[in-house]
């Protein structure tokens, strides 16, 4: 195991000073609204429920988009072993509120005790996982070197990695390598992320370049009679929808609606915030810019006075994805990384993006060349791609090509379950 002095600080002030840290900061959060406060316990390893008895898996996400990637697989590894349990970890109280209602029997959800020793201890004590498993890449030191040191075997699941990250720790090279080094296999996301985690430390021959999870995830679910009273309320209506939009990028979406309505003067835009709490600023930003709207949150409907429908609610794109045949995807034309494409891919609506999806390049570059996404660089050009796709037969053959893309990976959600299932049986071998 390759050594670091850096990671060797790191661990001696986790297990000795982190804990004050530790504390303020977990204040400074809860006093924010960042933390759930009848759960904060559990940010200190402290568990809110029992150990089930028999295996336990236990699932590390850091937020929303990657404990939803892994959903479909926590389902399929419950219908393998009756006995089996599974533990999922996030960081956000927006991730604990869609788990709370996302998993299935037998799975559960805690929030990630903060990476301080005491607190990573207490974690571990109580839960006793038999697999662990990371998605994506947020490696917290000490939980990672403690569920190593217990002889947990450990997964990388899902694997993506940033440049922003890679030279975050490229900075720090000998600790990552010693971190990389404590997994026994990684499926990465795509080339790109393989070649930072290879320069980084992770060997090799213990990674697999197979896609995204969320190409094998489950399509969204919504309320059916509620996507049935809504497609009442619009029908006849052209509509489009911008998905999980951020700070600075609704302006643009609606400058676009403004000049897409000259064209189709009855168009509706759904527009849904990545976070709903922004539900009163949109709304605020609708009123003073002269829009009539009608707002989810206020229990209204899209009436047909309305030009624009906020919909700033939890848990529901699902529905907005079946009902909008054209979906922005947000977090794409500001400088975020973009947002899940296989969501809307699933559910048949063509996909636009901005130029910002660093997160997905992969994804977006496959659904590019099967000309199932469109790039859009500006609000004009934006309003240019809805009106194009406002036709039908525009709109369903993008939809139709990038059905044909997510099929093309849905292996991939096997090869993880064989992965899973298969350390699973080593660790219980006598």
């Amino acid at each position: 195991m390759a050594r670091s002095l850096f990671l060797g600080l790191y661990l001696a002030w986790s297990a000795r000073g982190a804990r004050a840290f530790a504390e303020r900061k977990l204040r400074q959060r809860q006093e924010a609204g960042k933390e759930d406060p009848a759960r904060l316990d559990e940010r200190r390893g402290v568990a809110g429920v029992h150990r089930p008895d028999g295996p336990l898996i236990w699932f590390h996400a850091a937020s929303v988009g990657e404990s939803l990637a892994v959903l479909e697989l926590i389902r399929r590894l419950l219908e393998e072993r009756e006995d089996l349990s599974v533990l999922i970890t996030t960081g956000t109280k927006t991730s604990g509120a869609v788990m709370a209602e996302r998993l299935p029997d037998r799975a559960f959800h805690q929030y990630a005790p903060l990476d301080a020793k005491p607190f990573v201890t207490a974690f571990l004590d109580h839960w006793r996982p038999d697999v662990a498993i990371w998605t994506e890449s947020e490696l917290w030191p000490t939980l990672i070197v403690e569920t190593h040191d217990r002889g947990t075997p450990m997964l990388l699941l899902n694997a993506r990695m940033s440049k922003a990250s890679h030279d975050k720790w490229r900075f720090a090279k000998g600790a990552a390598r010693s971190l990389l080094e404590r997994f026994d296999r990684a499926m990465v996301q795509d080339d790109l992320t393989a070649g930072y985690l290879r320069r980084l430390g992770l060997p090799a021959e213990r990674m697999d370049v197979l896609g995204t999870l969320k190409e094998g995830a489950a399509a969204l679910p919504c309320d059916e009679d509620d996507r049935a009273a809504l497609a009442n309320e619009l029908a006849g209506r052209p509509i489009w929808l911008a998905a999980s939009t951020h700070d600075g990028e609704e302006k643009m979406v609606l400058q676009a609606h403004r000049l897409a309505i000259r064209s189709s003067p009855r168009l509706m835009l759904v527009l849904v915030p990545r976070h709903p709490e922004r539900g009163d600023e949109i709304a605020a930003m609708l009123q003073s810019d002269g829009w009539r709207f009608t707002r989810r949150a206020a229990d209204e409907g899209p009436s047909e006075d309305a030009n624009v429908y906020l919909a700033d609610t939890m848990g529901e794109m699902g529905l907005w994805y079946r009902l909008a045949p054209i979906s922005f995807v947000g977090g794409s034309l500001v400088a975020i990384g973009g947002h899940n494409p296989f969501e809307p891919a699933a559910l048949g609506s063509a996909i636009l993006h901005g130029p910002y999806v660093s997160n997905f390049v992969d994804i977006y570059r496959r659904l590019t060349e099967a000309r199932a996404a469109r790039l859009v660089s500006s609000p004009e050009k934006l309003a240019s791609a809805v009106a194009a796709l406002l036709s039908p037969e525009e709109a369903a053959g993008m939809a139709a090509a990038a059905w044909s893309v997510i099929s093309d990976g849905a292996d991939v959600t096997d090869r993880a379950l064989a992965l899973v299932m298969d350390t699973l049986d080593a660790a219980e071998a006598p």
